[in-house]
């Protein structure tokens, strides 16, 4: 009896036990940025006397042109991530240390600024890094009529890993992706178009947000979309026996 006593107390706390905190960052990533300075300076000097005047001029140009690595972090998309994980109730969220443009640690490279004490609190930082953003904008002719279907899209691909900050393992990984488009009719190719970028982005980001979600819930308790799903319910009411009317 106090055996069965014990193992239920167990379950118990088990049950009971908090969900573990973990601190989501912004998508990181970089890129290249090129600068051209050109650059244009005139001197003149003159010099009068009692007889004549004189004058002349210095003419100096001078071109440079560099490029350079920046990082940062990409803080547009992180909003729906936090959202979703809370609804799933897996973990609870604490706010990391955002990577700003001071910051000396490499933006990749999440293990020091784990060590350095960004997500203080955290059991484990969900980190993101950027893959792919696409931007497109098109104006296609539509078949047999004089309109034309204006169309703005975004499609975001990022990796995310799961680590653990006390043993640094990655206890989930892959990749997800948002999309959104937004589609309007004109009747002349020459019109212009405003086009709802902040709904395409909120698309993507609400996308993106789901997919990280799922996966997660995937590797993490194994719960595959096929199941998750509720299965039909019948409400129609029973079949009654045949009457014949009079």
């Amino acid at each position: 009896m106090r055996a069965w006593m014990s193992i239920i107390g167990l379950a118990c706390a088990f049950s009971v036990q908090a969900a573990p905190k973990v601190a989501v960052t912004d998508l990181a990533y970089q890129e290249r940025v090129e600068e051209y300075i050109h650059m244009v300076s005139a001197q003149s000097n003159s010099q009068a006397s009692m007889y004549s005047a004189s004058s002349s001029s210095s003419y100096n140009e001078y071109e440079s042109s560099q490029s350079y690595i920046e990082q940062t972090e990409l803080r547009k998309f992180s909003g729906d991530i936090k959202g979703e994980i809370l609804k799933s109730g897996m973990f609870q969220l604490v706010q990391g240390k955002p990577y700003t443009a001071k910051a000396t640690e490499d933006v990749y490279d999440v293990i020091a600024r784990i060590k350095k004490g960004n997500f203080a609190g955290a059991d484990y930082v969900l980190f993101g890094t950027l893959s792919d953003i696409d931007f497109q904008r098109d104006i296609t002719s539509l078949d047999n009529t004089n309109s034309y279907s204006a169309i703005l899209g975004l499609t975001l691909v990022a990796d995310f890993s799961l680590i653990n900050t006390k043993t640094f393992e990655i206890t989930s990984a892959f990749t997800a992706m948002g999309e959104g488009q937004d589609t309007k009719l004109v009747n002349s190719q020459d019109v212009r178009v405003s086009l709802n970028r902040p709904r395409v982005v909120r698309e993507v980001s609400k996308e993106l947000g789901l997919d990280v979600a799922k996966q997660m819930k995937e590797q993490l308790v194994g719960v595959m979309p096929e199941q998750e799903r509720a299965p039909l319910r019948n409400n129609l009411p029973p079949d009654e026996p045949p009457r014949i009317l009079r």
